[in-house]
């Protein structure tokens, strides 16, 4: 893999991912772009023990342009990426969290105020506008695993940075402001509520790893979709979604970088056919968002297990999962499709 490092015209870093060592990225940006705005605020909740990020600046951000204008496709006059390319990831223009920081004025009560200091990258899988995760070759999916790999140690490393995440919002549905095929990558500065609650819940576990366990008892059982040597894909007892499916490796490992080649290379073909089996329910294009659960930097890291969450607002096909009263305010799940009937209807669908 080569790894081609360059910079936006306001000083973001641009990366691009190639298989080939002869790719060209000397093409410059040449927009006249306004200051890079300040980091967010972050506001602590005392009443649920957890961190709000205030983002202002994210009102302005683009807008589902239209597909002539699209700041992901390469080389016209408002692109984000001058040059051609097979991956590519680059600092958000629009950022929730970063280290251009500014002065935070305390706003008194119990809440505590400072910058939202941290890093959000975007990640383009490939230039194609009209493709999607589940379209990619396997070769092509590999290298945006390797390109996570790349991200997640470096963003790792950042002073004050305490949990990176990788996911991928897809549709109109989930609320995306950009359609062309790409995804995510959130460097906190602090760790998130819920990798702090299933950490705690491990830690709480008797008898062995908690992650571990669970992987072995779904392996044996009738909720399994998809499996190969290093990886099994399954709907979770207790899915809080409709349509929700887990992506386990079958070696615990805390997060992408310490995924061995195999693994690596194994991951795209079961994945890439999980997301075409969810095309396939209903005939329809599925919103969904997957999200990689990767061990913190240092909080419990020893208990972590590395594994990928993908699931879908869409309960049938003229019908949504809106998260309402229940979940919404009182973080209480309520699911409309029984989890063992969703295996069975993800094994039986169509995935051409």
């Amino acid at each position: 893999m080569k790894r081609t490092i360059t910079h936006l015209a306001d000083g973001r870093e641009l990366i691009y991912f190639d298989r080939r060592d002869d790719a060209d990225h000397s093409a410059i940006d040449p927009r006249d772009l306004p200051p890079r705005p300040l980091a967010s605020e972050l506001r602590y909740d005392p009443l649920m023990d957890e961190w709000v990020a205030v983002a202002r600046h994210r009102q302005t951000r683009t807008h589902l342009p239209s597909a002539d204008e699209c700041p992901l496709c390469p080389g016209h006059p408002g692109s984000e990426i001058p040059s051609p390319y097979e991956v590519a990831v680059f600092e958000n223009r629009f950022p929730s969290f970063s280290f251009n920081t500014g002065a935070y004025e305390q706003v008194g009560g119990l809440s505590e105020v400072r910058p939202g200091i941290g890093r959000c990258e975007v990640v383009c899988f490939t230039s194609d506008h009209n493709a999607s995760f589940s379209s990619l070759s396997d070769e092509q999916a590999e290298l945006v695993v390797e390109a996570w790999a790349d991200r997640t140690a470096e963003l790792s490393s950042l002073p004050g940075v305490e949990q990176v995440f990788c996911f991928e919002n897809r549709g109109a549905e989930i609320g995306i402001t950009l359609p062309h095929p790409h995804g995510q990558i959130y460097a906190y500065p602090y760790v998130t509520p819920r990798t702090r609650q299933m950490l705690d819940a491990a830690g709480r576990h008797q008898g062995g790893n908690l992650f571990a366990d669970v992987l072995a008892a779904e392996r044996k059982g009738p909720r399994v979709v998809a499996a190969n040597e290093h990886w099994t894909a399954f709907v979770p007892a207790a899915a809080r979604y409709p349509f929700e499916v887990h992506v386990y490796p079958h070696r615990q490992v805390p997060d992408i970088p310490a995924l061995s080649p195999e693994e690596r290379a194994a991951f795209a073909p079961l994945y890439t056919e999980v997301l075409r089996r969810l095309d396939g329910l209903f005939g329809v294009v599925m919103p969904y968002v997957a999200a990689w659960h990767q061990a913190p930097v240092t909080y419990r890291r020893d208990l972590a297990y590395l594994h990928l969450q993908l699931f879908t607002i869409r309960r049938a096909p003229d019908k949504l999962k809106y998260l309402a009263g229940s979940e919404s305010a009182m973080g209480a799940f309520v699911n409309d499709v029984l989890p063992e009937e969703a295996a069975r209807m993800l094994r039986e669908a169509i995935t051409a």
